[in-house]
């Protein structure tokens, strides 16, 4: 594997891994357990959304589990005037983002909340999902040799190599360039030629309940313990 680009909550990197395994750990993604909002207890909502909306938008508040052993509940009591966050919920749990907005209050009204977590899977509800999975293949493209300048005006980070009086650029970024490249192409006519390469970009997105490494390991993990219970049933 080869690290391409890593930010928060996402990393992309390239492998040598066919697409029939990379789709098996995508899936495998939502067997992965995870701690969500499952009930919502609403005591007082003076609030303009009704109650099943609030308990709608509180269920899909990613939750940390860093810490997250076991169930356990929030308590959400708000009494100011203004927009209501998600980091008004209390407990031994805590949201991944504060800033997630649930509601409004006007001034006087008043919300109270407790919500009961559980641990769940992505293929029952995509509230247990971690995060998201996508790939694409290497591809190397070759064209002639006196697109050359413009290619590196537009793709300045490719990888360009020169083969007689054509040149072959290796589309192996984290953005795709191999749609510019047909683009410049078929303006005066000419067509590139597009070779499909044994290898994947692969991009992992978190939605902060797990890190993407952590994400990335269990799926793999959550994957080979199946196959090991089919194996030993074959």
């Amino acid at each position: 594997m080869k690290l391409i680009n890593k930010k928060n909550n996402q990393i992309v990197f390239r492998a040598e891994i066919g697409e029939t395994i990379a789709n098996s750990i995508r899936r495998y993604l939502n067997e992965i357990p995870i701690l969500a909002v499952d009930e919502v207890e609403i005591f007082k909502n003076d609030s303009p959304l009704y109650d099943e909306t609030i308990a709608h938008r509180i269920g899909f508040i990613p939750l940390k589990m860093e810490k997250a052993s076991k169930e356990e509940n929030l308590k959400l009591v708000s009494k100011k005037e203004g927009i209501v966050y998600s980091g008004e919920m209390h407990g031994a749990i805590k949201p991944v983002y504060d800033k997630i907005p649930i509601t409004s209050l006007n001034k006087g009204q008043e919300m109270e909340i407790i919500a009961n977590t559980k641990f769940g899977k992505g293929k029952e509800h995509s509230k247990f999902s971690p995060g998201l999975m996508f790939y694409r293949n290497v591809l190397e493209i070759k064209m002639d040799k006196n697109f050359q300048d413009k290619i590196k005006r537009v793709c300045q980070n490719s990888e360009i190599k020169e083969k007689g009086d054509k040149i072959i650029i290796i589309d192996d970024k984290e953005k795709e360039i191999c749609d510019v490249c047909e683009g410049i192409c078929e303006k005066v006519g000419k067509k590139a030629e597009v070779e499909i390469k044994d290898e994947l970009i692969i991009t992992l997105e978190s939605f902060g309940q797990l890190s993407v490494e952590e994400i990335f390991k269990k799926a793999v993990d959550e994957l080979k313990k199946d196959l090991s219970d089919i194996s030993k049933k074959i």
